[in-house]
This record gives structure tokens, C-alpha cells and sequence, in this order.
């Protein structure tokens, strides 16, 4: 008896052995797969932060399949199209400053804060850019289409390495004041069958409201935008429609978003990808100021002309503004 009762007792206790070893293993597993699903969150996380910045931690942002730096290189400042109200000498003066070697110093500045992205209308920098420095900048086109010739200068663009390609803004701004809308249309029409993004640019809000009644859905807007808490805003019973970039006798080459907030509410509506140019007024508005409202009211991207001294704190602010902002406008890129 005294051996059948060790004999059970053995069993008993080897039983429960085995089955706290089970459960301690299970329990192990559990929480190795536990530890490995939350290694994996962490990684998708990281993969979903990454996606959506670029390098030097620049946010970024999509135009069709086109991933674009939030902040935006413009073109002004190489081509010497320096807007600079009274002072004449101002284009001059930066034309002297940015040699090809210093604007190329600059592109490459630009890719190393990781703004990887130029809006320009000529190409040859962009060209010694590529060939010359191994450069990855893309190239948004600023277009001339005229209504005699709609395809050729777009044409030269894209066949000259532009990623996408839009309708200069003071063409549009002319085409829907004579009622030709129609013509942004068949310009965009274009761009697509060369696929790449077409985008419509616009100083006046006007052309916003004309291609939304017409039915023309751009990939992108190339709207102007900035308050009109400065200076040397133009007073508000004086601002006329149509007159902004005209070199007319009523325009002083001062304000560029004549209606800031309408063309918030404008755009807000618009799904189309919203690049806010002119944010800083032409050096009226300092860029935390400039880039905080641009964002905040519903800019998806905004394009900035930046000597090289600028470039890395432009960068800078762009990245803590887009850190901290809050947006009615949902991103529509």
C-alpha cells in the first residue's frame, strides 16, 4: 500500500509539474508573441514616420505619384525676378549675387535640409544640377502657353526632365478675365498626355471660383496666399481684381493675395493639392509668421524662394511650424 500510495503521489506530482511547465511555457510564448507583435507596431510605426518625412526630417507630402517636400524651392531668385515694390536695383543685385556656381551651391544646399523640390520656368540649372553635381532636385515647370501655341513651351519642359508642369499664374489670371477658361483646360489635357501632374497657378482667386463652375479639376493649385498685416499691403478699398503682377500704373509690386481670407474659405472646399506661393509677401512677412499661416490655413505645400544663407533656417522653421500645426483643411496632398 505504502508503495502504490508513493507510486500515486509521484504521478500527482509530476502531472502538476508538467502542467505548470505547460503553462509556464505557454505563458513565455504568449509574451515573446506579445513582445514581438509590439516590436512590429513599432516598426510600422516607424516605417508610417518615415514615409512621411524625407531626408533631414522634412515632411513631405504627394502630388499624384510625385512625393514632394512640404517646403518648396522657388525659381525667382536664380532668374533675378525679384519682387522688391520700388527698389529697381534689387533684380540686379541678385542676379550678381546668384551665379550659376552659387545657385548650384544653393540647390545642393536645398537637398541636404531635404527640400527636393524647385518650381521654376527655365531648366538650365536644373540641367548642370542633374549632370554636373549628380543632383536628385525635381523640377515643377513653370509653363508660357500662349492661345495660338497651347503645347509648345510645356512640351520643351517636360521633354527637358519636369515632373510635373502648371499654367503660369498671370496667364491664368489674364485667360479667365477675357472668359477663355476653356484654354486651362486643353492645357491641362496636355500635361496628362504627357503623364505628368497638371496644375493651374492664379495670383486672383477668381480663377479658382472659374475652373470649379467650368468643371476643370488641376492636379494642383499654384495659388498665391500671405495676410495683409504688413506694411506695404495695399489698403483695402484700393486692391483690384486682376491687377496683381500686371506692371500696371495701380500695381506696385506689393501684394499678391489681395483676398486672403475668401481664398481660405475658397479653398478649403478644393481637393485639388494647394501650393501657397508668395506666402512671405516678398520678404514682407518673416517666414515663422509666413509659413505658420500658409500651413494653418489649409496649404499643402508651400513654395519659398531661398538664397543660400537662408536655406537651412527656412528648412528649420518649415519643419517646427509643420511639428505643431493645426488645420481645418484637410490635406489634400
Amino acid at each position: 500500500m505504502q508503495v502504490e500510495c508513493d507510486r500515486r503521489g509521484f504521478l500527482k506530482r509530476s502531472a502538476l509539474a508538467s502542467a505548470g511547465a505547460a503553462a509556464a511555457l505557454s505563458a513565455s510564448a504568449a509574451a515573446a508573441a506579445k513582445g514581438e507583435a509590439a516590436a512590429k507596431g513599432e516598426a510600422a510605426a516607424a516605417q508610417g514616420r518615415d514615409a512621411a518625412t524625407g531626408a533631414a526630417g522634412m515632411p513631405m507630402g504627394r502630388i499624384g505619384a510625385l512625393r514632394i517636400s512640404r517646403l518648396i524651392s522657388g525659381g525667382n531668385v536664380f532668374s533675378g525676378w525679384t519682387h522688391s515694390r520700388d527698389l529697381k536695383y534689387v533684380s540686379s543685385l541678385a542676379k550678381a549675387y546668384n551665379t550659376d556656381e552659387k545657385a548650384l551651391a544653393t540647390l545642393e544646399l536645398c537637398e541636404e535640409h531635404g527640400v527636393n523640390t524647385i518650381i521654376a520656368g527655365a531648366s538650365h540649372l536644373i540641367q548642370k544640377h542633374w549632370k554636373e553635381r549628380g543632383g536628385k532636385m525635381q523640377w515643377i515647370a513653370q509653363t508660357h502657353p500662349r492661345p495660338e501655341d497651347l503645347t509648345g513651351d510645356i512640351a520643351r519642359a517636360i521633354d527637358g526632365g519636369a515632373c510635373a508642369a502648371y499654367v503660369q499664374g498671370a496667364i491664368a489670371d489674364r485667360w479667365t478675365k477675357e472668359g477663355r477658361v476653356e484654354l486651362l483646360g486643353k492645357c491641362l489635357e496636355f500635361i496628362r498626355s504627357r503623364k505628368v501632374p497638371g496644375g493651374i497657378g492664379a495670383h486672383s482667386l477668381e480663377v479658382v471660383k472659374a475652373c470649379l463652375k467650368a468643371g476643370i479639376a488641376p492636379d494642383f493649385y499654384m495659388k498665391t496666399f500671405h495676410h495683409d498685416k504688413y506694411w506695404s499691403a495695399t489698403p483695402r478699398d484700393k486692391r483690384i481684381e486682376f491687377d496683381v503682377d500686371t506692371n500696371s500704373a495701380t500695381d506696385h509690386d506689393n501684394m499678391w493675395c489681395i483676398y486672403p481670407e475668401e481664398t481660405i474659405e475658397v479653398m478649403r472646399a478644393v481637393e485639388a493639392p494647394w501650393i501657397a506661393f508668395k506666402v512671405l509677401a516678398a520678404g514682407a512677412i518673416p517666414p515663422q509668421e509666413g509659413f505658420t499661416f500658409a500651413f494653418e490655413n489649409g496649404a499643402d505645400f508651400i513654395c519659398a524662394g531661398m538664397f543660400d544663407f537662408q536655406v537651412a533656417e527656412d528648412a528649420l522653421i518649415a519643419k517646427r511650424v509643420l511639428s505643431q500645426v493645426r488645420r481645418t483643411r484637410p490635406w489634400r496632398g
